[in-house]
């Protein structure tokens, strides 16, 4: 059953093969941890953004290499919809003032009742009733 959900951060970390995050999940049951829709987004938003900036062959075929990868890494988890319950959680957060991404993320999770597994305490620390982990410490 889903109690935890990655913020992109924690993605990015497990992606580089984080100590304390790789410990951490492996933890876990399977299928315990999961990602959102948005962190998806988010993920690749920025391989195509490095992709796009790519000058050179070395450069365009290392690229390549960290999407598909990315790619990969997304099938080590559950992906949790951005759905009318977290679209209502979203609108009660307008209020929030936090980035629209990381408001999207906090709204899934409390639709799902989540715990947030990230080190941006600062801005998810301001959603009302989030749960929050930080897997990196």
């Amino acid at each position: 059953m889903l109690r935890y959900l990655f913020d992109t951060d924690h993605l990015t970390l497990f992606e580089s093969g984080h100590p304390s995050v790789t410990r951490r999940l492996a933890s876990q049951p399977v299928g315990v941890v999961g990602i959102s829709v948005v962190t998806i987004e988010e993920a690749l938003r920025g391989r195509l953004a490095q992709l796009s900036r790519a000058r050179d062959g070395p450069a365009r075929i290392y690229r390549y290499f960290l999407l598909e990868r990315t790619l990969i890494d997304f099938m080590h988890f559950p992906v949790v919809s951005f759905d009318q319950a977290a679209e209502t959680h979203f609108q009660q957060l307008r209020a929030v003032r936090i980035g629209t991404k990381d408001r999207k993320i906090a709204a899934i999770a409390l639709a799902n009742q989540l715990i947030v597994v990230t080190r941006n305490r600062r801005d998810f620390a301001r959603a009302p009733g989030l749960a929050l982990q930080d897997w990196s410490v």
